[in-house]
């Protein structure tokens, strides 16, 4: 049995000087066995391991169609390539489709061209290895996919989906795998980002790719509540323990033991709560409020804040080390304005997930609105995109693309800065003041027209205009509709 590495090819030619020949032609890059019947290439495919065949179809004991055929079940891997005078293309094409032949090659051929197809054929069976090790290296424990292409098309999405979150952007790539990093620790972990970033969403994967995922994970927004009630919602309390504490209550701290709990704005709480917070990440020691016991619970802590910390520390509104102990990992989210390219693949998640929950066919979004949503600074973050699109959505009709028709009006009086730019040059473009004018008054009036999508009634209203006065309009600056989103050229009246 070899054991030499490289590859292996093995020639079934019944004339020896040309199996001698072509044997020496390829031995430089190859090993090459020979064979000058069918009889002795299957006593040589059984003791050694070839990687291509190349048969000769003029051997005496068996035609190259039935070899190849038991080949294909016998050695699979192997790579066939048939050597035959024949030249009918169907007579070809059925020893392709019964043999599943490499290739057929009429005779006579020459050496050089043998040769450039033997690579070929050998760089294509490796490609497929390859292929069949990547897939099978890459598929997910929820199953195989019917195909290499869904496949990977999945573990794209899911670089870029961390559980509910779902990013294009670098920067948020760049935060979600270091908390799928902080995921398989047991550190705490502070989220920093302004309000509607998703910081419980990031917590909530936090706590779902980590070890702690069977156990619960419960939420408190710090900032809602006096010292008292949030002791009580965090520790617990006895029966008595402060007016209204008509029963014992548990606490979300021995609640969720095993599991974690998601403090959010933490940096609102008061400096003796700084105190019994730092405690319980120093001891893991919960005393509920009206008791004399103690008890331990293993919790982890994710705490969120709207602020950064670190400036509340330097200015003495926040205990530095608590804020020590709170950033075992830091995770700071950006907000939407400064990742633009979220904003298209968000408003179309949102799109997708609203118009499946009201049952509803949403045909996509268009062009001219997806610039105004893009242009649109959002100081609501992705909590107003997905409002804004679930208000769309119950707008649009059955079939219909969402369109600047559907906007509310904080973001339809957006201009778009290509738009904005093309306002600019407008203004500072040669002419008379009454061209300068005209030209801007075109520009507004189409920009409403593309708004409102050519409803006429609705951009004469918006204008203040009767529907004659807007048609004069139309014909005077010579506007037409267009499909593509952006405006339509005007040329600017005489009078």
């Amino acid at each position: 049995m070899s054991t030499r590495d490289e590859e292996t090819l093995l020639i079934v030619e019944a004339d020896p000087t040309i199996r001698r020949s072509l044997a020496n032609y390829l031995k430089t890059d190859y090993r090459v066995l020979g064979a000058k019947t069918g009889a002795e290439a299957w006593a040589t495919l059984a003791k050694e391991k070839v990687d291509l065949i190349l048969f000769d179809d003029g051997v005496a004991d068996v035609k190259g169609v039935e070899f190849f055929r038991e080949a294909r079940v016998r050695y699979p891997d192997v790579v066939r390539i048939l050597l035959t005078e024949s030249r009918e293309y169907s007579a070809v094409m059925n020893i392709i489709k019964e043999a599943a032949v490499y290739q057929v090659i009429p005779t006579p051929c020459p050496p050089w061209h043998l040769r450039l197809l033997i690579d070929r054929a050998l760089e294509s069976r490796e490609l497929s290895r390859r292929h069949r090790m990547l897939s099978r290296d890459l598929k997910l424990s929820d199953g195989a996919f019917h195909n290499h292409k869904a496949h990977l098309t999945k573990l794209i999405r899911e670089s870029y989906e961390f559980d509910k979150l779902v990013f294009a952007s670098d920067a948020m790539l760049e935060v979600c795998n270091l908390a799928r990093k902080a995921a398989t620790t047991d550190l705490p972990v502070l989220i920093e980002g302004e309000t509607g970033t998703g910081k419980e969403l990031l917590a909530r994967a936090v706590h779902g790719f980590s070890e702690r995922k069977a156990f619960p994970f419960l939420a408190q927004n710090c900032g809602a509540l006096p010292d008292e009630l949030l002791q009580s919602e965090l520790f617990g309390h006895k029966r008595g323990a402060f007016t209204g504490a008509v029963s014992d209550r548990l606490g979300l701290f021995v609640a969720a033991d095993g599991g974690t709990v998601f403090l959010d704005e933490v940096s609102e709480v008061s400096p003796s709560f700084q105190v019994s917070l730092l405690r319980f990440l120093q001891e893991g020691e919960v005393k509920p409020l009206g008791s004399e016991k103690t008890r331990h619970t293993s919790v982890r802590i994710i705490a969120a804040s709207n602020r950064p910390i670190k400036e509340l520390v330097a200015a003495g509104a926040f205990r530095k080390d608590l804020y020590y102990r709170l950033r075992g990992f830091e995770l700071t989210i950006p907000p939407l304005r400064n990742r633009v390219e979220d904003i298209a693949v968000l408003a179309e998640h949102f799109t997708r997930k609203y118009a499946e929950f009201s049952n509803r066919r949403i045909a996509g979004i268009t062009v001219q609105m997806m610039r105004q949503l893009q242009a649109y600074p959002f100081p609501g973050n992705v909590r107003e995109l997905e409002t804004e699109i679930r208000r769309m959505v119950s707008l649009a009709s059955q079939g219909e693309f969402l369109s600047t028709e559907h906007l509310s009006d904080d973001l339809a009086k957006v201009v778009p800065q290509d738009l904005r730019q093309k306002e600019m040059n407008l203004i500072h473009s040669s002419g008379t003041l009454k061209q300068k004018v005209e030209r801007l008054e075109a520009q507004v009036v189409t920009q409403t027209l593309l708004r409102f999508r050519w409803n006429q009634s609705k951009v004469a209203k918006e204008l203040g205009l009767s529907r004659v006065g807007l048609a004069n309009k139309i014909r005077r600056y010579k506007l037409a509709t267009t499909s593509a989103g952006d405006p339509p050229h005007a040329q600017p009246g005489r009078s």
